[in-house]
């Protein structure tokens, strides 16, 4: 399983020190992205492309979200109307319905989730994101890599 691995970073040129630490250990720029306000430039650094600034992963939990309860209803309305009309095997089908969108909603509310307008004010201050994506096993790497980064040397 795939994970997005987000950081802020105060400006261009730790930005650039943490690409360049995380390419020495093997991450590919094709998995960086960086992401600046609006009165920023991302030249010389990985750059993100429409889909990633859209935060596409909002607008589908967004209409995921309303969605679900409406189908669910919809379901229970066929099922009641089925019921009424004596159908028999009929009620099997918004039954199944119900179910599934059931364990759609339980499924998909305990997926962990960061978006971009959680970083929005960041962005505005002139920091720059850098977003990673990376494998479940490589994870640990780039967080303890730009982690010593952060941590003061004595």
């Amino acid at each position: 399983m795939n994970q997005r691995l987000y950081f802020l970073l105060p400006d261009q040129e730790n930005t650039l020190g943490v690409i360049n630490e995380l390419a020495e250990h093997g991450f590919d720029a094709r998995q960086m992205h960086a992401l600046a306000g609006k009165c920023l430039s991302t030249d010389g650094l990985p750059g993100s492309n429409n889909m990633l600034r859209s935060d596409l992963a909002r607008r589908l939990e967004f209409w995921g979200w309303r969605s679900n309860p409406a189908l669910f209803f919809i379901a229970a309305l066929a099922l009641v109307m089925i019921l009424f009309m004596n159908a028999g095997q009929w009620m099997l089908l918004p039954l199944g319905l119900m179910i599934a969108t059931f364990l759609l909603g339980e499924r998909f509310t305990h997926l962990p989730n960061a978006h971009l307008n959680e970083f929005a004010d960041a962005l505005k201050h002139g920091e720059l994101l850098l977003m990673v994506d990376v494998s479940s096993e490589q994870a640990n790497e780039p967080e303890h890599s730009v982690q010593d980064r952060r941590t003061p040397k004595p």
